[in-house]
């Protein structure tokens, strides 16, 4: 680990209190760890347009009733193999169900998965999470 550097910043008093706040909701121990770990944050989803390995999951819910969209999402993954390292399925109701798939690859091609999943008629939402190494 590279060494630590000390830095100020100036702040608001409003923000401060909201941000102290925010600290003890999340059960922080400091300022600087909640720091570090939303400056980590905004880096890997900063890296999500680039070609770094982001890891992540593409969750779902769609109506399975909507004629051939398992099979077309089942297509989409196949053709993705190299991206995928598991999904789990998930029925919530008579007419939809939840299907969460853990991804692993470039950013970019994440990203190209996930809007091909995401925009298929019958998907009624989804949402692409990543995440990645440490920058």
């Amino acid at each position: 680990m590279a060494a630590i550097v000390r830095f100020g910043i100036s702040i608001d008093g409003k923000l401060l209190e909201k941000f102290d706040e925010y600290i003890e909701k999340k059960g922080y121990v400091s300022r600087s760890e909640a720091v570090r770990d939303l400056i980590r944050n905004a880096l890997i989803e900063e890296s999500v347009g680039e070609d770094k390995e982001v890891f992540g999951t593409i969750t779902i819910v769609f109506d399975h009733h909507q004629k051939e969209l398992e099979d077309k999402l089942t297509d989409i993954e196949h053709k993705h193999l190299e991206n995928i390292i598991s999904s789990l399925h998930v029925h919530i109701d008579h007419h939809h169900c939840m299907e969460t798939i853990v991804v692993k690859g470039k950013a970019s091609e994440i990203r190209e998965l996930a809007d091909r999943i995401i925009s298929q008629k019958g998907v009624k939402h989804g949402k692409l999470v990543v995440t990645g190494i440490e920058p």
